[in-house]
């Protein structure tokens, strides 16, 4: 069993930085020196906000991959074990206008009658894609 660990960095402009190494000291030195020319390179320097604890390097990998893609206030619930927060859905940054989605899988197109009038037409989706949770 090869070890590793999950962190999260605090950047000089306050973003959030997930990472996952197998020796944590040797890659916080790495993002203070600058080694990496990604996210972490102009955002300098970094802080640790959080680790996990040892562990199997893909268990870290299954832990990490997910947190990278949160946004700093999901971010922020992960590190303080807030999980209600983080099941809440985040807002879309460009919401498809007219279309909602429901949890199990239906979709209501919202159709315009007479000018701003708003009429709901149920419609059921046929994307097969199932959402997980």
């Amino acid at each position: 069993m090869k070890p590793g660990q999950v962190y999260i960095l605090d950047g000089s402009d306050l973003s959030l930085y997930t990472g996952v190494t197998s020796n944590l000291e040797n890659r916080l030195d790495q993002h203070h020196e600058g080694c990496f020319r990604g996210n972490t390179h102009s955002r300098r320097p970094v802080k640790l906000l959080w680790n996990s604890d040892l562990m199997d390097i893909q268990d870290a990998n299954l832990l990490g991959e997910p947190s990278k893609n949160l946004g700093r206030p999901k971010k922020q619930a992960f590190i303080a074990e807030n999980w209600i927060t983080l099941q809440i859905p985040a807002r879309r940054k460009n919401p498809e206008p007219g279309k909602t989605f429901a949890l199990d899988g239906s979709c209501t197109m919202i159709g315009r009658s007479n000018g701003n009038d708003q009429v709901k037409v149920p419609h059921r989706s046929t994307d097969s894609r199932k959402l997980l949770l």
